[in-house]
């Protein structure tokens, strides 16, 4: 089986130092056999999770879409930046919203629970967002999801990146390239793809 592995970001700030190291995954994925969705969260706007909101006017239409898309996967592979030593409130906004999904059309759909997951995190400091991972990590278990152990934490942003896009650093490169086997493996063991 090819597995179809889910690749986006916490920031969509243009040369987001995540953004940049979802580029590297996504390509190390697709070198390594996987099929790679890589998304933008600034294709997906999503209002501030709000019940009342929600009781009013239902479930956004973006929160069904991305329900659609991680169901739709084996895994998926999130890129976090570190804000004030935590999650963006992009990402947290998004996983919560989607975690709010529970039927489609009539039929289940829980996006989450059972779905392998990884974590990269960057920061332009030397710790290299790993608090942020630590608060994903968390989250993305009491969700259900299954994370997988290797990380890849980037630090000192502004400096990690080669003009072709790729980590300077030999370390991280083999980290990587360790995260994405490991994706791959569990997402074809335990792959809960969701087909409509």
């Amino acid at each position: 089986m090819v597995p179809k592995i889910l690749v986006f970001a916490g920031s969509i700030r243009v040369g987001a130092y995540s953004g940049r190291t979802a580029d590297i995954a996504a390509a190390e994925l697709a070198v390594q056999g996987a099929e790679v969705t890589r998304i933008s969260l600034a294709d997906y706007p999503l209002p501030i999770m709000n019940e009342d909101l929600e009781h009013e006017k239902g479930i956004p239409e973006n929160a069904m879409k991305l329900a659609r898309l991680i169901a739709s996967h084996d895994a998926i592979l999130i890129c976090t930046a570190e804000y004030n030593g935590s999650i963006p409130p992009l990402l947290k906004n998004t996983i919560d919203g989607v975690s709010r999904v529970h039927s489609d059309g009539g039929k289940p759909l829980q996006p989450y629970p059972g779905k392998v997951a990884a974590i990269c995190s960057s920061s332009n400091g030397h710790f290299a967002g790993i608090r942020s991972a630590a608060h994903l990590r968390a989250v993305l278990a009491h969700v259900g999801m299954d994370v997988i152990a290797p990380q890849v934490s980037v630090p000192n942003g502004a400096e990690a990146f080669a003009e072709d896009g790729s980590f300077r650093d030999e370390r991280l490169r083999k980290g990587m390239t360790r995260l994405c086997r490991t994706l791959i493996e569990h997402a074809k063991a335990f792959s809960t793809r969701y087909e409509p």
